[in-house]
């Protein structure tokens, strides 16, 4: 088999963000395509939290290499302080100091046939690079998003040694990957130099396997006294996905009783629930929206399937973003309230598949016009859903197979080029 190793900070038992499904199911499904991955990650002292249910779900075939990595606002800080040096690009750049030899000892001894490393931890895309470097091993960036922003990040000099970092991955990397498609026009329009052929979108998506005796219920055949529940499933930034708007939009319904019979919303996971506790106490909103912990994965899945609603947040500042839950959602085949905006590549993949009702996640006014209609869409069980067919398109199988493709390319071109 053709060999990858694939360098990712997030992997099982790192849990809070849905990042690490796109690893662990790239390395399952990979298989199939005769490419087995080795995992280079980090020791899981430098993650926050842990969840080990997923564990079972590394293949035995695949080896998982774990690196020496602190954090630095946790372990290298006194008295909450910490030098900025010691969190560039990011706070588990001491994950570079083990990883990097350590890459170096697995593309030695496994002949490694290509280096593939994994954003959103800038610190992957530096391990990536120096081992290609000092390897000459073949390299595919998957920057899944933008890396940066004109103010993004916010801090300009953490700012600098990302666009760095993306400028490297831009001359050196054989294929630089993305979830969406407006990310590819957005470097082409950044960089001229960058060829239309090394960019390549491969989205996010589900396992068909995590569905499994997952069933979903009928809106029409709800008993007639329970609330109506939305769920939202995962973080829910102040910044990428504030959520004031919605708040508000609520408040005012809610003040004007315009959210007929019980409304139950469910925010789990939010990542922010201090701060969001404060706006629903403010807005008396504590009896409508509830803020509830992280649950296993599969879990997750359930309650999303048992919702009546499933509530997307996306606003125009990520319009080149697709967050995984919205290809979940699309199995699901809940109806979906998506408060982002209609031209960016979320808004545009919902009205591509269906079911949802879409109002940009910034106007209060629009989500205080849109938000009655679709709760008496859900109560009549009238409320369309995604076109089924449409959305098998983005299953983890059709992505892993796509990603095999591309690796089957960059082989056989460094073969041509050492020729």
């Amino acid at each position: 088999m053709n060999k990858l190793l694939l360098v990712a900070f997030h992997f099982p038992p790192q849990v809070g963000s849905s990042g690490l499904l796109r690893s662990l199911k790239f390395s399952r499904n990979l298989l199939a395509h005769n490419w087995r991955a080795t995992l280079l990650t980090a020791k899981t002292r430098a993650y926050e939290k842990l969840d080990p249910s997923q564990l079972s779900q590394i293949p035995p075939e695949v080896k998982v290499v774990r690196a020496f990595a602190l954090d630095t606002k946790r372990h290298l800080s006194m008295g909450g302080r910490y030098l900025d040096t010691l969190a560039l690009p990011d706070r588990w750049v001491t994950w570079a100091l083990g990883a990097i030899p350590a890459g170096l000892r697995i593309i030695r001894r496994q002949k490694i046939d290509v280096i593939f490393s994994t954003f959103p931890i800038a610190t992957a895309i530096l391990i990536g690079w120096n081992l290609h470097r000092l390897t000459g091993r073949p390299w595919v960036a998957d920057f899944r998003d933008l890396m940066t922003e004109d103010d993004y990040p916010v801090d300009p000099r953490t700012r600098r040694v990302y666009r760095s970092l993306e400028q490297k991955a831009v001359r050196h990397a054989a294929r630089i990957i993305f979830t969406a498609p407006s990310a590819v026009e957005e470097y082409l329009r950044r960089y001229p130099e960058l060829n239309r052929e090394k960019c390549v979108v491969i989205a996010n998506g589900y396992e068909e396997e995590d569905f499994q005796g997952i069933t979903t219920e009928n809106s029409a055949s709800r008993e007639h006294s329970a609330p109506l529940r939305l769920v939202h499933n995962g973080l829910i930034y102040p910044q990428e996905r504030d959520p004031r708007p919605f708040f508000r939009a609520l408040s005012r319904l809610k003040k004007e009783g315009r959210l007929g019979p019980a409304v139950q919303i469910d925010l789990r996971a939010s990542g922010s629930d201090d701060l969001y506790s404060k706006m629903l106490t403010e807005l008396d909103l504590t009896d409508v929206v509830k803020l509830l912990p992280a649950v296993p994965y599969r879990e997750s899945l359930k309650e999303s399937a048992a919702a009546d609603g499933l509530l997307l947040l996306q606003s125009a500042w990520c319009s080149r973003q697709i967050p995984a839950k919205a290809y979940e959602y699309l199995r699901l085949r809940r109806p979906i309230l998506a408060l982002t905006n209609t031209d960016g590549d979320t808004g545009r993949l919902l009205e591509e598949t269906g079911g949802a009702t879409i109002a940009a996640l910034e106007d209060e006014e629009a989500i205080y016009r849109a938000l009655p209609e679709f709760l008496s869409n859900l109560r009549a069980g009238s409320h369309p859903l995604a076109d089924s067919q449409i959305s098998t398109r983005f299953s983890r199988r059709e992505q892993a197979a796509e990603l095999a493709r591309v690796l089957d390319q960059v082989v056989a071109e460094s073969k041509q080029a050492k020729s």
